[in-house]
């Protein structure tokens, strides 16, 4: 596993990604309404990433056809836009998104509430994204990566979440995908040791219920199998001497 080290140059010039990336999320959440439709989301953030000067990380991934992915409810990730239904109340969209600028990638997701949620999922986003921070924490000079892992699964599981296996989050910088693989489960203590320099993309993706997913016939789109709500937030994170350094902030 060849985990490669930022320079302080690169990493700033990660953060001036993230900061582009934070402005297309902006102008999506200002978007997000009873009555939009993902495609509207998906609108909003096409004219920012352009009026930023940036360039979609996701469209033409893999042949991917949004800059977005848009994923409803029981959808886990890589939901595709569309405006075949608009948002409900009570729905919660997770909204994935990365820009590249200057040749750097930055990647951030957002679980958003529409209009009010019942207590069940209002706290599935909550633990969902304090899982994120809790992760966030453990990523430190001299730690391991199984500490972030761990992080996430032992916050979600003790509230009787299901933990997604299939999909985890990953290293980053001059591509959207480098090493290492950072799954949101696993033993503390366990892995490669952290060092400052390394850049990673930390994502907790979870399940009110099972985690048990499935991909759809778009090839893309993965949901729940029991049909329960899931939530993802996700941040581009720099380990520096100086503790963790989230670039999408």
């Amino acid at each position: 596993m060849a985990i490669q080290i930022k320079s302080v140059s690169e990493i700033e010039k990660m953060r001036v990604s993230g900061i582009a990336l934070r402005k297309v999320h902006d102008a999506v959440k200002a978007a997000v309404r009873v009555g939009a439709t993902t495609m509207d989301l998906e609108r909003a953030a096409v004219a920012k990433i352009e009026e930023l000067g940036a360039k979609s990380a996701f469209k033409g991934y893999h042949d991917y056809p949004a800059v977005l992915c848009t994923s409803v409810n029981n959808e886990v990730i890589h939901g595709i836009p569309h405006d075949k239904g608009a948002l409900r109340e009570g729905d919660i969209v997770s909204v994935d998104c990365g820009v590249i600028v200057d040749g750097y990638y930055s990647d951030c997701a957002v679980t958003h509430p529409v209009g009010a949620l019942t207590p069940a999922v209002a706290k599935l986003l909550k633990v969902t994204e304090a899982s994120l921070y809790a992760a966030i924490d453990k990523a430190v000079v001299g730690g391991r990566l199984g500490d972030i892992s761990h992080a996430v699964q032992a916050m979600c599981e003790a509230e009787g979440y299901g933990v997604v296996r299939e999909f985890v989050g990953h290293g980053i910088g001059r591509n959207m995908h480098e090493d290492p693989q950072l799954p949101n489960f696993g033993p503390a203590g366990k892995g490669p040791r952290l060092k400052a320099g390394m850049v990673l993309a930390i994502e907790p993706m979870i399940n009110a219920g099972t985690a048990d997913v499935r991909v759809l016939e778009d090839g893309w789109t993965a949901v729940t199998t029991d049909g329960s709500m899931s939530a993802h937030f996700e941040h581009t994170v720099a380990i520096t001497k100086e503790g963790p350094y989230i670039l999408t902030r």
